[in-house]
């Protein structure tokens, strides 16, 4: 096979341009600290990487979604610790109206902190969080309790079940939020202490009453009449409603712990794939360093070859 020396100059640019294009493709993974910007550069890498930026992805909603769960319960917590004090508040009251010392004019100013502290229940039932409701179940841009303490009408039927739960990781879930019915009641009160916690595991109907906010009307009527068995039964109903409010306090908290923990988890997780992300694609700076000195030797080797091989005039040529 007879060798032109077009041939020889052809193959020289051709390698030329393959060790240029190299050259470049070192030094673009420098510039961009990547080892590759479309897929055909590496195509097993390539899908890594779309793997463990999906994986990041779902991590990071879910990160999101507990952060987010655990600030709803955070003010949820606060709000049964401020009926926890309001109740504790009306017991002391109670208890130092019931010792049988207090004049008549004694008792109706305990009436007139009592009934504050009712308006004050009301306040803590309409609680918001980010503008939603905490209370009232998956009607969230409905207030729980209306001016009177009764259930708002707008709510319609509030079923106890009515319980939004968010996805918190991989086959995951936390219920979140606490419906109003477990802290304050549904229906008038009960004459036997032993019906009293039904009334926290009632869905409303047509009765519309909050039981703990009657609890206080009847406190208030004790006081007004001076009845010593009604303010002895309101104690009970106070103690009763008491515990209650605890039982649910401890299961926000317990919850709350459990958020504690998950986003602890989720941000190793989170670390650990972005960890493996970056050792997926990310270049070794001191390495891609060598690597372009190595490779601008070759290329500047090859064009100190190819000048030698090109004959520049005719009279070279023939020389």
């Amino acid at each position: 096979m007879r060798i032109t020396n077009n041939m020889l100059i052809n193959n020289m640019v051709y390698n030329l341009n393959q060790n240029l294009k190299h050259l470049e493709k070192l030094q673009y993974q420098k510039a961009t600290g990547k080892k590759f910007r479309v897929p055909s550069d590496d195509p097993i890498g390539a899908s890594k990487s779309l793997k463990f930026n999906t994986d990041i992805s779902k991590l990071e909603q879910y990160d999101r979604n507990a952060k987010d769960a655990l600030s709803w319960m955070t003010d949820t917590e606060a709000a049964l610790a401020e009926i926890g004090s309001v109740l504790h508040r009306a017991k002391e009251l109670t208890v130092d109206a019931a010792n049988g010392s207090k004049s008549p004019e004694d008792l109706l100013k305990i009436k007139e902190e009592i009934g504050e502290l009712k308006d004050h229940l009301i306040q803590i039932g309409n609680t918001t969080y980010a503008g939603r409701h905490i209370f009232s179940g998956f009607k969230t841009d409905k207030p729980l309790l209306d001016k009177d303490g009764n259930y708002n009408g707008d709510l319609g039927e509030l079923l106890s079940d009515e319980v939004f739960e968010y996805n918190v990781g991989v086959s995951e879930r936390v219920y979140v939020n606490t419906v109003g019915i477990r802290v304050f009641g549904v229906g008038d009160i009960p004459e036997d202490m032993e019906e009293f916690k039904d009334v926290f595991n009632h869905d409303i109907g047509a009765d519309r009453q909050a039981t703990l906010i009657r609890v206080f009307e009847s406190l208030s009527q004790a006081l007004e009449g001076n009845d010593a068995d009604g303010l002895q039964a309101a104690l009970e109903h106070i103690d009763a409603s008491m515990e209650q409010v605890l039982a649910v306090r401890a299961e926000v908290g317990a919850k709350m712990n459990r958020l504690e923990l998950t986003e602890k988890k989720l941000g190793v997780q989170i670390e650990s794939v972005k960890e493996l992300l970056s050792y997926n694609e990310d270049v070794d700076m001191a390495e891609i360093s060598m690597y372009i000195a190595s490779a601008e030797n070759v290329y500047i080797s090859s064009l100190m070859t190819g000048a030698k091989i090109i004959q520049p005039t005719l009279v070279e040529f023939l020389r």
